[in-house]
């Protein structure tokens, strides 16, 4: 199946709570919320979601399959000068793996805006340190662990590590 990479725009707050609950209910553990607090947002919030990845230094993209659907998301900030962090990543269990390419296509449309539009020079995320699957995209990609790492807000016994893609 053809997939396509789009920016999420202001207008797309629907599309990404749907996704966003699907992320919650697939992956619990890569997000910083659960899917009982993502399902009592109000429009506002998502309204305000979508407003937040269409600021200067912010990016959101999707990848969309042929029916229109929403099969996978990242996102991208810059939090300081010449560091991008990306963060909202997914992609759904039928579109992933090589074969379809969608997380490779998702990544390269952040690294682009990142090098060209945000003008960074490294690329930071933080992964569960319980999600091996992530880690080794990640690693397989060019990142490597910067050694730091923090609790993780929805179970501080667990770990958020730290991996960084320098963008030189």
């Amino acid at each position: 199946m053809p997939y396509r990479i789009e920016r999420i725009g202001v207008e797309d707050w629907q599309r990404l709570r749907t996704v966003r609950l699907a992320q919650l209910l697939d992956t619990p553990m890569a997000f910083m919320e659960t899917y009982e607090t993502a399902l009592g947002h109000g429009e506002d919030e998502w309204r305000a979601r979508t407003a937040r990845v269409n600021e200067p230094g912010s990016v959101g993209f999707a990848a969309v399959a042929d029916d229109g659907a929403w099969v996978g998301t990242m996102i991208s900030f810059t939090p300081e000068p010449g560091t991008a962090l990306l963060v909202g990543v997914w992609v759904g269990p039928a579109h992933r793996g090589r074969q379809h390419g969608v997380t490779d296509a998702l990544l390269d449309a952040v690294l682009d805006w990142a090098r060209t539009a945000a003008g960074a020079r490294r690329l930071l995320l933080r992964v569960h340190e319980g999600n091996p699957r992530a880690t080794a995209y990640y690693r397989r990609r060019g990142f490597t662990f910067t050694g730091e790492s923090e609790p993780y807000a929805l179970d501080p016994a667990a770990l958020l590590v730290e991996m960084v893609l320098p963008l030189g």
